[in-house]
């Protein structure tokens, strides 16, 4: 038997999947046909909850399908919105002792994710991004005022999101 390889053309698009598709699609499964992306609403969820790492990790497809097209840079900012907070649960936390300190790693992915989400309208698919903004300020706030030494994760009540 013999196999022929083609070149991808103009026409094709190379749709690339985190070996966690699997897992992710059952995660948000409960969540389709609700008018949105299954897996954009499952970040909604995950991130309220405090799951930030699964928070990510069910956003990365969708930003792995949409890579070089517009909404790319919108994803990416969510899921460093979300990494931010990842670094402030694992901080100095006894459950991740090679952690060690990550308030400045948290500091930097939230002020990445504010830079890319500037760039979108104040509403974008269905979120306000002039409170997710103000968030991010909040938190980065935090940090700064604690001079990279406290950990705001714990004293704050956790960030909320939510999507029209």
């Amino acid at each position: 038997m013999t196999l022929v390889c083609q070149k991808p053309d103009i026409h094709t698009k190379i749709i690339r999947v985190s070996h966690k598709t699997g897992r992710i699609n059952q995660r948000v499964a409960h969540l389709k046909g609700k008018g949105r992306d299954a897996r954009y609403l499952g970040f909604f969820e995950c991130f309220n909850a405090g799951d930030y790492y699964e928070a990510h990790d069910v956003l990365e497809d969708l930003w792995l399908e949409s890579r070089g097209l517009p909404d790319a840079d919108f994803y990416k900012a969510l899921i460093q919105l979300a990494g931010g907070f990842v670094h402030l649960t694992i901080h100095d936390n006894p459950k991740w002792p090679a952690a060690g300190s990550r308030l400045r790693p948290a500091h930097i992915l939230l002020s990445k994710a504010r830079a890319y989400l500037e760039m979108y309208p104040d509403f974008h698919h269905g979120l306000d991004l002039t409170v997710t903004l103000g968030l991010i300020d909040q938190w980065c706030a935090h940090l700064e005022k604690g001079g990279f030494k406290v950990n705001p994760l714990p004293m704050v009540t956790a960030p909320n999101l939510s999507v029209d």
